[in-house]
């Protein structure tokens, strides 16, 4: 693995594959810079080298061609404040400007493209795109982890046009090697907790964490299609009928692999999917017909904060309960708070995924685990063992 810290760019314009996809605003003001500031230590790298950085990103889901809406405009106040510097905008796309703009670049000096899913090339993964793009730098990073499950121009494409002079950016590599860690180097005894609403997409990650852990916990509503499985009795809980099946051999496969599985035995239950439904607990193989289950019950907090805080490695993907409602939360932050004093007693926490990240963020418990990872889906397709294009890439 090349990363940038193993080189020095003195002199070369390098395009750095960035993820500045984040949330604005109505007013279109960026409302959470954390994917700006993680960029930051790549950038200054290059920038102390002595190298000047074109930085290349998408911003949302553009329909084709310029949309106001989808313009990274939006992110140079917050770079700009953080590097210190002017940055250099090129805000029509790619064509004379951006050539001309990327070609007058002095050491230390900064240009931004705009969003690169205004062309159809990028999700194409177009090679004549990418060659041109290609001609603007001499050396190319990607630092996009979030985006490395795509094999989009800017991700994939473009590294084949720089055989000797592609490289890690910092962010992606910490990403690589943290998920390694887990999935081939985790102390032992290792804990999965699984949540979320759905058991299918997480299906994968699960079936190939088998093998490799000693605890496995099943919680959010996916936890109901394991309780179906076992023929318990769920009310109007969230299920998927077509996945029993998954869930039974997931359930027989911690059976043979002798993991520990807990499905949350009591749940916090409501009558309609409202922060101001009636609630009360019971059984989660057990919840009345009419009641939903929203959140774990107090005894399955006690159990899961005894199975992780004995735990020398934890991983974490999806909530718990319904979280974004203030009395559904509990479960929620009880896990996170268990995980937060196993990472202080020395254990190797990561957590992932927009929600849990979200329900860290909420309860300002994010600097209390080991890694942090900025990719959900990406995340994802890695534990499940999956190659990765924009990673693939850069080893090739």
């Amino acid at each position: 693995m090349k990363t940038v810290a193993d080189y020095n760019f003195k002199g070369k314009k390098v395009i750095v594959r960035v993820d500045f996809n984040v949330p604005l605003n109505h007013n279109r003001q960026v409302t959470d810079d954390t994917r700006i500031r993680e960029s930051l230590p790549t950038i200054n790298k290059i920038i102390n080298d002595g190298g000047s950085v074109i930085l290349i990103s998408h911003l949302g889901r553009p329909k084709g061609g310029f949309e106001m809406d989808y313009s990274l405009t939006p992110i140079v106040p917050v770079l700009t404040k953080y590097l210190n510097k002017p940055i250099v905008f090129t805000r029509d796309l790619y064509g004379p400007r951006t050539v001309d703009e990327c070609g007058k670049l002095q050491p230390g000096d900064v240009v931004l493209l705009e969003n690169f899913r205004f062309y159809p090339e990028e999700e194409d993964a177009d090679e004549e795109f990418a060659k041109k793009i290609a001609s603007l730098g001499d050396a190319y990073v990607n630092d996009a982890f979030a985006t490395s499950h795509r094999a989009h121009m800017s991700t994939f494409t473009l590294a084949k046009f720089f055989p000797n002079d592609k490289y890690f950016g910092l962010l992606l590599a910490h990403e690589v090697n943290n998920l390694n860690k887990i999935l081939h180097n985790a102390q032992h005894s290792f804990t999965a907790i699984i949540g979320g609403a759905k058991v299918s997409t997480k299906l994968a990650v699960i079936k190939n964490l088998l093998g490799k852990i000693d605890n496995l916990i099943i919680g959010g509503g996916m936890r109901f299609t394991f309780a179906k499985a076992l023929n318990g009795k769920i009310g109007n809980s969230l299920y998927e009928e077509k996945n029993i099946k998954d869930a039974t051999e997931i359930i027989n496969g911690t059976i043979q692999h002798g993991i520990n599985l807990y499905i949350p035995e009591d749940s916090v239950v409501a009558d309609a999917f409202s922060d101001e439904s009636q609630t009360k607990i019971c059984s989660t193989f057990d919840i009345p017909d009419g009641w939903e289950g929203m959140d774990i019950g107090p005894k399955s907090i006690r159990k899961c904060a005894e199975i992780i805080n004995s735990s020398q490695t934890v991983l974490w993907n999806g909530p718990l309960g319904v979280f974004e409602m203030s009395n559904f939360r509990k479960g929620t932050k009880s896990v996170a708070i268990a995980c937060a004093n196993a990472n202080m007693k020395g254990a190797f926490t990561v957590i992932g995924g927009g929600d849990s990240i979200a329900a860290i963020n909420m309860f300002d418990l994010a600097d209390q685990f080991s890694f942090v990872s900025t990719g959900g889906g990406a995340m994802l397709e890695y534990i499940e063992g999956r190659t990765l294009p924009g990673v693939q890439a850069l080893l090739d």
